[in-house]
């Protein structure tokens, strides 16, 4: 393949997209991170390997670790575990009477049934949802939450918004709408699997 400016053919294992950028300087807007560092060392390091996916995959992952403190620490200003906030913000999503199967809630919530059960028994136990039957299978139950469960959702969820407004606050609106439609098509096709 023809060289092109500042691009050589360079191809990683399973890779069949092209041409990928030279190793080296770059222009780059705001301050440098300990990714730039990293892949920096990595380059120096490992001439032969094409390591950009760092660029972008080693700052979410990063993110993702502020992200995962800043959601702890909102829900558990309201007495509520992770885990808890997702069945209930499933629920409250569903808008009223706020209800769900336990399949549902655990496709919703993306973990197994035997989960799924322990985590509905003690939420139940807290008082935060209710079991109910269901009227379209008199074997199964609806889950419904309750009103301390919604009040404790919403002013979570209300500390959340604040803290994940924070974590973005050197993006304007612009570039968090870019963002978001970037991450989408990266997460779309893992979602669908």
């Amino acid at each position: 393949m023809e060289e092109q400016a500042g691009l050589r053919d360079q191809t990683g294992p399973g890779d069949q997209t092209g041409p990928r950028e030279e190793a080296g300087p770059r222009d780059r807007t705001g301050p440098r991170d300990e990714v730039d560092d990293i892949v920096a060392a990595w380059q120096a390091e490992r001439p032969d390997l094409d390591v950009e996916p760092l660029q972008v995959l080693s700052r979410i992952s990063r993110l993702a670790k502020h992200l995962d403190r800043a959601r702890r620490t909102a829900f558990a200003d309201h007495g509520l575990e992770t885990w808890e906030f997702d069945v209930l913000s499933a629920l409250r999503r569903q808008g009223p009477p706020y209800q769900l199967t336990p399949g549902a809630l655990l496709r919703a919530t993306l973990v197994t049934s035997g989960t799924m059960t322990n985590r509905i028994d003690r939420l139940a136990d807290a008082g935060l949802v209710r079991r109910l039957p269901d009227p379209q299978d008199r074997r199964g139950v609806i889950v419904m939450l309750t009103s301390e469960g919604q009040q404790r959702a919403d002013e979570a969820l209300a500390d959340l918004v604040i803290s994940e407004y924070d974590l973005l606050k050197g993006l304007t609106a612009a570039d968090r709408r870019t963002l978001a439609d970037l991450l989408r098509v990266l997460l779309a096709p893992l979602d669908a699997e």
